[in-house]
């Protein structure tokens, strides 16, 4: 099973950090965030590393070059950087499925592993990482409808008026549907090609999209400030 961490942004908001290094080799207590999203993929089964890079790429090549505690990584180059949807295209088609895709500034101490089961569980085409927030922040990030058994009705990403309060958390399952889906994504009003729209395109499309709620905790690392925040949790 793939795991796959999206790591190519130039990480603009963690300047004066990343003007000379990626934002994944940013550290936080102690420790490169790329670390951190690789030790969570090998904790819920995950025998293959790919991470698509782009910024300052030869730097993570450098860094980890061709294995993670002894296990096989590959890079896959976003050479321009027009979304998350996008990026994860680089990396496909799926081979082997399921595979387990994560958000490389993501730090989590969560039930990752809730939700690889739930996505072999129900043979689901999509299983999501989910957590419950106050509404303006919900206007963020990708927002999550679901339906009394917590299965996946809809999915868009920053809207204005958020249809719920459940939002995505940086941390999918996938199986091969996911590819043609993301083919079929088009350009957002930012010019981005979204994850969300893929997920939602699955959605519509008739496929089973799980949704598994956060337990424990997953904070991004956005700006400077936040790496403290994180090292605080950790500790």
């Amino acid at each position: 099973m793939d795991g796959v961490v999206l790591a190519a942004g130039k990480g603009t908001r963690m300047r004066p950090l990343t003007e000379e290094r990626p934002k994944g080799l940013v550290e936080v207590a102690g420790k490169p965030l790329l670390s951190y999203a690789f030790d969570a993929l090998l904790s819920v089964g995950c025998d293959r590393l790919v991470a698509v890079v782009g910024y300052r790429g030869d730097d993570v090549v450098a860094r980890y070059g061709e294995s993670y505690r002894e296990t096989p990584l590959v890079y896959v180059e976003q050479a321009e950087r027009l979304g998350t949807a996008h990026a994860l295209r680089q990396t496909l088609p799926v081979e082997d499925s399921p595979v387990v895709v994560m958000n490389g500034d993501n730090v989590c101490r969560a039930n990752l592993d809730a939700v690889v089961r739930r996505h072999r569980e129900t043979e689901a085409a999509a299983t999501l990482l989910v957590e419950s927030v106050a509404r303006e922040r919900a206007r963020t990030t990708g927002v999550v409808e679901t339906d009394a058994d917590g299965r996946v009705t809809g999915l868009v990403e920053k809207p204005e008026d958020p249809p719920s309060t459940l939002v995505t958390r940086g941390f999918y399952v996938f199986d091969a549907a996911i590819d043609p889906a993301l083919r079929l994504v088009t350009p957002s009003a930012r010019g981005e090609y979204e994850l969300a729209d893929a997920v939602d395109l699955l959605v519509h499309a008739g496929h089973r999209v799980e949704a598994v709620e956060l337990d424990g905790w997953c904070h991004n690392v956005n700006e400077p400030a936040d790496r403290e925040r994180v090292a605080d949790r950790l500790r």
